[in-house]
């Protein structure tokens, strides 16, 4: 069977694209800020793909929005009509959309959608991390039928990671600093205050998210780049979990289209 030719948009450092990977979907990474891309000057080709995934900025519609704007900077922009423009442009026969709970449903023309909210708790982990899927499609069953959960939840759990999940990054002057927690300015503010969370390594964020602690200890970005691109991620288990649901789906048509014929 060939494996199914998936366009991930906005993969960042491709968390959704590697569980989808691990499903068996060949991933075909198009452009993203983080790697200099323009997803707005972007146009896919017609009819060569099974399907697209990918999860635009959530910003706009994050419960965090507010210090943004207390800050005085600007949420990033919503890109989720741009999202739609790629799948109307690709005609892709299923779409996968992964936002925070708060953001509105994609909508390209022609496509049944279906939306669920999922904790990445549901699947066994540590992370308290909600978030809403969107699936789409013409013909292919809704996947959420065949998610597998776990039996349990993890009774002790941690709040979810999020790009700006801590500042030892500015509290550090190096990498070195960060990691080793060397930094005078760091162990000055160790202490955690009534009420205050306390601050999270790199490490810790990337297990929570799945992935080994040193995941991207030897990548070229600044200590609050790691935090942004681990922060905006998929959790590897939930990820699985959706890309697993999804092949079943997909498995499910073929099935129905062997019977119509």
């Amino acid at each position: 069977m060939t494996m199914p030719l998936v366009l991930s948009l906005f993969p960042g450092i491709g968390l959704l694209d590697r569980a989808f990977e691990e499903e068996g979907f060949c991933i075909v990474r198009g452009p993203d800020l983080l790697w200099g891309g323009n997803i707005k000057a972007f146009h896919p080709p017609v009819g060569k793909f099974d399907g697209v995934i990918g999860g635009p900025p959530c910003q706009a519609f994050s419960r965090l929005v507010h210090i943004i704007r207390a800050k005085g900077q600007t949420p990033a922009p919503n890109l989720i009509p741009e999202f739609e423009r790629v799948v109307n442009e690709a005609a892709p026969e299923w779409f996968l959309m992964e936002n925070v709970p708060a953001a509105p449903e994609p909508w390209p023309n022609g496509y049944n959608t279906s939306s669920r909210f999922l904790n990445n708790r549901a699947f066994g982990q540590e992370q308290n991390r909600q978030r809403r899927f969107t699936f789409g499609s013409k013909n292919v069953p809704h996947p959420w039928r065949w998610l597998e959960f776990a039996a349990l939840e993890a009774m002790d759990y941690e709040r979810a990671v999020v790009a700006q999940s801590s500042k030892e990054g500015a509290l550090a002057k190096s990498q070195e600093e960060l990691r080793d927690g060397t930094s005078r300015r760091m162990q000055r503010r160790a202490s955690v205050l009534p009420g205050q969370m306390p601050r999270r390594t790199v490490a810790r964020c990337a297990e929570l998210q799945g992935l080994p602690a040193d995941f991207l200890a030897d990548a070229p970005f600044t200590a609050a780049g790691k935090y942004e691109a681990i922060g905006n991620g998929v959790p590897i288990p939930m990820g699985r979990a959706i890309a697993k649901a999804v092949r079943m789906a997909l498995a499910q048509d073929r099935r129905e289209a062997r019977r119509g014929t």
